[in-house]
């Protein structure tokens, strides 16, 4: 896949959303990954009021919330008669409308936009679930490359408690619908090692930031601020150092 880069050196995964008028972007977008059940949605609640008190204007998105796809989504689901290609071509579209209509007008209002899953769920769910990793790949080319993408590292042993003893096990998330077994719980663990399995992949390929989600969520969040700190630090000191010709190059 190659990188295509806009005006002010912003990197898309292919060639951008085409239709959309390209324009700067100052804002920050930083992206919260991991499989089910480990804690993204706490750690992004921590996250938001802690940058808003930096004095950042912050924007949230979340996998499958766009207002034209979302409900469609969850009756697809709720019939559990979705096939790889509905899944994969559903979930590309509401990514798009989220890019289009919530991320890409918050980073040009100088918002930090943390997106609650990304392309990359696609990718590992899709391998999963058969699909070829590159047509997944191609689906996303219209997808902007994060500033950060973190992962949230953890591995099965570990996560069946904390699921079980929160919002315990649901079909999707259990992998049911790949008949891995006839006991949610079994199939819950081949479904979630698979998942796991494709995330460690992407690891290298991403540039993703690994973080141990085995400790506490004071531990996690400590980690996960020195990080986007040290981000926000760096790119405050590139832009007050650029010249106006460094901004086009």
């Amino acid at each position: 896949m190659n990188n295509h880069y806009n005006h002010n050196g912003r990197r898309w995964y292919g060639y951008g959303l085409p239709y959309v008028k390209e324009k700067p972007l100052p804002g920050h977008l930083i992206v919260i990954e991991s499989t089910d059940g480990v804690g993204r949605s706490t750690q992004i609640e921590l996250l938001r009021p802690w940058l808003e008190l930096e004095g950042f204007a912050v924007s949230n998105t979340g996998w499958t919330r766009s207002p034209l796809l979302s409900a469609t989504i969850n009756e697809a689901k709720a019939g559990h008669q979705l096939t790889v290609t509905t899944f994969s071509l559903l979930y590309a579209a509401d990514f798009a409308d989220r890019l289009e209509h919530e991320i890409l007008p918050a980073l040009q209002a100088g918002f930090i936009v943390i997106a609650d899953r990304y392309m990359y769920t696609a990718f590992a769910r899709n391998t999963v679930m058969g699909a070829d990793p590159a047509w997944s790949r191609e689906l996303f080319q219209m997808a902007l490359i994060p500033d950060l993408v973190f992962y949230l590292d953890i591995e099965v042993e570990t996560l069946v408690p904390r699921v079980v003893q929160g919002k315990g096990m649901d079909y999707w998330e259990s992998g049911m619908h790949l008949a891995l077994d006839t006991d949610i719980f079994e199939s819950f663990k081949r479904y979630q090692r698979r998942i796991i399995e494709e995330y460690k992949r992407m690891v290298d390929e991403f540039g993703f930031i690994t973080i141990n989600a085995r400790g506490s969520i004071d531990e996690i969040q400590t980690e996960l601020r020195r990080h986007i700190l040290d981000h926000l630090r760096t790119a405050r000191g590139l832009k007050e150092n650029a010249s106006p010709e460094d901004e086009f190059e």
